[in-house]
Formats: C-alpha cells, structure tokens, sequence
C-alpha cells in the first residue's frame, strides 16, 4: 500500500506540481488544503502517514497546524515547505517536532527523499538549512524561544491578518470575550499596544507573509 500524504499549500499550482511529483513516485495524495485549518480537518478525516505543509498559510501556518496534527494523532510525521531561512525559524520548527524542513527551491528534487526518510524515523533538512543550523551551533549562539503559547499564536496570526474579535472567536471556537482577553495578552507579552505593531512582530518572526 502507497504511503498517504496530505499536501497544503495556498498556491493551487505549487500544489499540483508537487502532486505530480509524489504521485509519479508511487505516493498517494489523499488530500489538499489551501489553509491551515484545512489541512488540520483533513489530516483528521485521512490520517494520513505525512503532511506536507507549507509554513506560511493563511488562518493558520504550517507549524501550528502541524502542532495540531500530531498532538491529536491525525498523522504520523509533518514536512515543512518554506522560504524562509531564519535560524529561530528552524529552531522553532525543530522543537515542535517537525521531522522535516524543506527549502521551496529544493522540493521538486528533495521531497519524496524527505518523506521516505521521516518515515524511517529520520529528520531531514535541506542542504541549505543544515548549514544554518551547523553554524549557530558553532557560534554558541542559541535562537530565543517562542513567548507566546500556541493558542495565542493562533490568536496573532488572525489578528494581524486583519480579523475581527468576532471572527477570531467564531474561527477558534471562543467566546468574543475569550478572544479579546488572548488579544490582550499577545499585546502585554510582546510589549505591543496596537494592531500594526502585532502585525510587524508576526511579519518579522514568519508568522505571516508581508
């Protein structure tokens, strides 16, 4: 029996090219999502061996959804497709468990390795994220921790990208003051007082795209 993987990505066409991809190598693609939150319900409806997430999605990113997937056991491991090459980033990703971190440039040569090796229980990395990660390890230097919570993670995406209390209670499953109290809170953690403000912390740490 193929493996099964569930593919998300917010751009149709990077989707069907690394469909293709996995499919002409004998993977079945059991399901696409072009959000986070979808790729989450259908990793619960498939369970599916990998989900292959791109790391920045709208209503969700990639690594909350994949905090998500395999904390409810919807899947047995995440591969993260990004652009970004931050080191926190990585090292974020990293301690969230994600099995793989894969570079956009190198996906068409690099994806199904990445896969066949999480599924033996291996973490992949791109060449070029290897790198970064070898030489802050080198320098002694250890990437800041995330301050905020998952949930209120959640709570900031939404935010800043540009939802409503309201919406952001209907979209998590809270009450419109429970969303405003995390609000709130993401404000008094990150020493920000207004909406631009949450906005560029969630530009400047991968959170969402500018």
């Amino acid at each position: 029996m193929p493996f099964r993987i569930v593919l998300a990505d917010d751009h149709h066409i990077v989707r069907q090219g690394l469909r293709a991809l996995l499919e002409k190598e004998g993977l079945q693609v059991v399901g696409e999502a072009e959000n986070g939150r979808d790729a989450v319900h259908l990793a619960q409806q498939h369970k599916p061996d990998v989900a292959v997430l791109d790391l920045m999605m709208p209503l969700l990113n990639g690594l909350d959804a994949r905090r998500e997937i395999l904390q409810n056991g919807y899947a047995t491991a995440a591969i993260l497709l990004t652009m970004h090459t931050q080191e926190h980033q990585i090292a974020m990703a990293l301690r969230a468990g994600v099995r793989g971190y894969l570079l956009k440039t190198q996906a068409a040569e690099d994806l199904v390795h990445a896969i066949r090796e999480v599924l033996r229980g291996e973490i992949y990395l791109s060449p070029g994220v290897s790198r970064i990660v070898v030489d802050g390890y080198l320098s002694g230097d250890r990437p800041a921790g995330d301050p905020l919570a998952p949930r209120e993670r959640q709570v900031l995406q939404l935010v800043a990208e540009g939802k409503t209390s309201k919406e952001v209670a209907v979209l998590l499953g809270l009450t419109v003051k429970t969303a405003e109290s995390y609000r709130a809170r993401v404000m008094e953690k990150l020493g920000v007082h207004e909406t631009a403000g949450l906005v560029r912390y969630a530009i400047r740490h991968g959170i969402i795209d500018a």
